[in-house]
């Protein structure tokens, strides 16, 4: 699969259990145009299957992962936790030039980790701490907020005041 990582992304969602398109665009937050060209690709490499089944409503569309594509999502987990064990290295040596580099070459890579959880995000943002740079000039906006990222914030949970939440019993 010598594509983009938002091909293994979107694998990964229907994998996941991910099977309509919506559910898939909603966890991926990958535009419906990009989206529907990725799956087509998918289906077309024989990696997805769709299937279509008569439902209450009508129609009823659902996406599942073949084994060729379950096959070629696990080896390129192997090959993003190996990038991501590659540049954790170079920061335990110290090594700002080399780890720079390594990250600038595996930009395209970042989001695909955060997604499947590979990297740790505290190394992750020591490192950007060691080479005096911000993770904004490697990673998007989108990409930290919508993929996996969680920064433990409450805001999520609607109680962001700081205070405690006691259940009392009433």
């Amino acid at each position: 699969m010598e594509s983009e990582p938002k091909d293994v992304i979107v694998l990964g969602s229907i994998r996941r259990g991910k099977k309509k398109f919506s559910d898939i665009q909603n966890e991926t937050k990958i535009s419906p145009e990009e989206l529907n060209s990725i799956l087509e690709d998918l289906e077309n490499k024989k990696f997805i299957k769709v299937e279509e089944s008569k439902g209450w409503l009508g129609k009823k569309i659902e996406l599942n992962v073949t084994d060729e594509g379950s096959n070629e999502l696990d080896k390129r987990i192997i090959e993003i936790q190996t990038k991501w064990k590659e540049m954790q290295l170079l920061y335990e040596k110290g090594d700002k030039q080399k780890l720079q580099e390594k990250m600038e070459e595996n930009k395209s890579f970042l989001p695909s980790m955060m997604f499947f959880g590979v990297m740790d995000m505290m190394m992750f943002s020591m490192m950007f701490s060691m080479m005096g740079i911000g993770m904004s000039d490697f990673v998007s906006q989108q990409d930290m907020s919508d993929q996996g990222m969680d920064d433990g914030s409450m805001n999520d949970s609607g109680m962001d005041d700081g205070g405690f939440d006691f259940d009392i019993g009433f």
